[in-house]
């Protein structure tokens, strides 16, 4: 083929493409690449297409021809740098957006894919300064705004990324991603009106953005409607069933419900790792002998902060004998507290991992070669049980942060007790159980804790039932039975407190579900979260007899509530989540708290507002039997919590490869 014959096919071609007749334009572009195998513009035009295509592959190669053709085309090394990100090669693709800016340093589209190319390397700070570059050259540039946000969000928090997630709808009205994004910001701002109408906007947008899906089913689970917020996250995974941060919520809300069998949940959990699972990598090299070294454990969590799971797991990690364990904690949030801070100087190797991709923090976790790696989140709000899925250790378990199995047969162990997890607890769960100790919690009372108070029905007052435990947890059925001990106790009072139960819209919503079961509003109060530990403590001065809920039981509630002298009422149920009540309960040596059944909850609950007497020895007593239980013994808790991180080591790890 001629010069001019070649240059009037490329036009011809070039013609289909912008046309969009794609496929035309791509044999057209293949003809002149067999004809004149030296011509860029061929090579680049056809990697081009092929880029817009999705054909990756095609791409990449297409592309990198045409960068040895021409090696000066800043639009070329641009283009096979976006093609290579998207391969997942990042390292090769950061190469490739760097040789463009060096040819040409004002393509605004240049920063932005070094940028993302930066972040699925997880270097945050890099990667937020290519973004700003990008902005700089293009204020008006709404998809960098948009993942500019999307990558403070992870490592900075909601705060940091709402006014670039506001930005890019305001740059760009029509762009659906951004308003779900903003959206979901909004939730976690605590503006959850705003936040759904966000969402709303995205998906009038956009009806098949999974994403906004799943915003909206967590803006839901906030409101506390929960079959509302099941059927959002179903609307997500039906659309995108590979969403893991999806299921896992679904997940989550199921425990929730009335009416969900055990055996169903494990069905449920069991499809999430058959899922994560499907492309799980080898494990990594083996480790040095035991004989030089201390077993490497290390724990995942995004709550080494302030919450209640940093609040359980931080006696134990007092406990562990650093002449035994080499501890490393990986913190997957972007707060970082004074319990944080704490829990550093109690551990070897601490690592801030928030805002890291999968990919990055996988590299880090084989690189510290582990022996054990625990995961304190299970399927809770910004899990990693998909990295899980991959085994970056050799031995992996879950602990403390969700009351059921992961699904994953990659998750060697989950460590809980006897109580929770009887004999025939094995059915419910893709993990090995081990039961480690009298009781799966150490309990380590705030120092903010006040004084306690008398109760208030010795004072004169109504007796007043309460419960502090997530409103999302009180289920219908739940609520009737409350109804029916208010009924039994004439007079009484019922106060509940969960966050956003102050703000009027779900008050409203709360007193419709209270009618509903039976019990006079009038006889209800609610209360939004309080602003400390000390005040949210200092409200049980004003409950005789807490309710623990069903059949998701509370667990820090249930430790405060009896801290501050306050009986708590359990109905004892079939699996983990409806059974903590009760190992809290017997650990303190409380077990006629613990009922069978409706009838029985009833019972007890009004036979303890009956004997004055027995309130006022519980809110003098209680102290004393925690502190002489095994949830407060630390040592006795630490010391086992540290022979069953061997143990879990020595049952799944070849001898010479595994600490002692």
């Amino acid at each position: 083929m001629n010069p001019s014959r070649v240059a009037q096919a490329l036009q011809e071609a070039l013609a289909l493409h912008q046309a969009g007749q794609l496929e035309a334009a791509a044999a057209g572009y293949a003809r002149i690449r067999a004809a004149a195998p030296r011509n860029f513009d061929a090579a680049h035009l056809a990697g081009t297409l092929a880029l817009q295509q999705g054909r990756l592959d095609a791409a990449a190669k297409a592309l990198a021809q045409a960068r040895r053709l021409d090696p000066r085309s800043a639009v070329c090394a641009l283009r096979l740098g976006v093609a290579l990100v998207a391969l997942g090669r990042a390292p090769e693709a950061e190469a490739e957006l760097r040789a463009a800016l060096g040819l040409d340093p004002a393509l605004p589209e240049a920063w932005f894919h070094l940028g993302r190319t930066l972040g699925q390397l997880g270097r945050i700070d890099d990667a937020v300064a290519a973004f700003g570059r990008a902005l700089e050259m293009r204020p008006a540039y709404a998809e960098a705004s948009d993942q500019l946000g999307a990558l403070l969000a992870g490592s900075h928090g909601q705060a940091a990324a709402e006014p670039h997630f506001r930005r890019a709808t305001e740059q760009e009205p029509g762009f659906a991603r951004a308003w779900c994004n903003l959206g979901i910001s909004l939730i976690y701002l605590g503006r959850l009106t705003d936040a759904i109408a966000c969402l709303d906007r995205s998906l009038a947008l956009d009806p098949q953005l999974h994403h906004a899906w799943a915003g909206r089913g967590l803006a839901l689970e906030r409101c506390y409607r929960i079959p509302e917020a099941v059927e959002a996250y179903g609307r997500a995974l039906a659309g995108e069933p590979g969403n893991h941060q999806a299921r896992s919520a679904r997940l989550m809300a199921l425990h929730y419900l009335d009416g969900v069998s055990r055996l169903e949940l494990r069905r449920e959990h069991e499809e999430f790792g058959e899922m994560a699972e499907a492309a799980t990598k080898p494990p990594g090299d083996p480790l040095p002998p035991a004989s030089e070294r201390r077993l490497r454990v290390g724990f995942l969590s995004p709550n080494l902060r302030t919450h209640s799971v940093a609040h359980f797991f931080e006696p134990l990690l007092a406990q562990l004998d650093g002449d035994r364990f080499e501890v490393f904690l990986y913190h997957d949030h972007p707060v970082v507290d004074a319990t944080s801070d704490r829990l550093r100087q109690q551990a070897a190797h601490w690592r801030h991992v928030a805002g890291q991709p999968d990919g990055a923090l996988e590299i880090q976790l084989r690189s510290d070669r582990l022996d054990l790696l625990v995961d304190l989140a299970g399927h809770t709000e910004l899990n990693r049980l998909a990295l899980f899925a991959r085994r970056p250790a050799p031995v992996q378990a879950t602990y403390l942060g969700y009351p059921d199995t992961t699904g994953l047969r990659s998750m060697d162990f989950r460590l809980v007790d006897g109580i929770t997890d009887p004999e025939g607890s094995e059915e419910l769960c893709t993990e090995e159980l081990l039961r480690f100790s009298p009781t799966a919690w150490c309990y380590a009372p705030p120092a903010e804790a006040p004084l306690r108070a008398p109760p208030p029905s010795a004072g004169g007052q109504p007796v007043t039932f309460g419960c502090f435990n997530n409103f999302a947890k009180v289920t219908d059925e739940t609520l009737a039975a409350w109804g029916r001990v208010l009924a039994a106790v004439p007079g009484s009072r019922l106060l509940l407190k969960s966050f956003g139960l102050g703000a009027p819209a779900l008050q409203e919503a709360a007193r419709r579900r209270l009618a509903a079961a039976g019990i006079d509003p009038a006889r209800a109060e609610l209360l939004d979260h309080a602003g400390s530990l000390a005040g949210h403590l200092a409200t049980y001065a004003r409950v005789d007899i807490a309710f623990d809920t069903f059949p998701y039981h509370g667990t820090t509630t249930t430790c405060e509530a009896l801290w501050m002298g306050v009986p708590v009422v359990t109905l004892a149920g079939d699996r983990h989540a409806s059974r903590v009540g009760v190992s809290l309960l017997t650990a303190v040596g409380r077990t006629e708290w613990i009922a069978r059944d409706w009838k029985e909850y009833g019972r007890i609950a009004a036979a303890l507002a009956r004997d004055p007497a027995g309130l006022a020895a519980a809110r003098t007593g209680l102290r004393d039997e925690l502190r002489g239980s095994p949830l407060l013994d630390h040592a006795g808790q630490g010391e086992r919590f540290g022979a069953a991180l061997e143990a879990m080591c020595r049952l799944r790890t070849p001898a010479e490869t595994c600490g002692a």
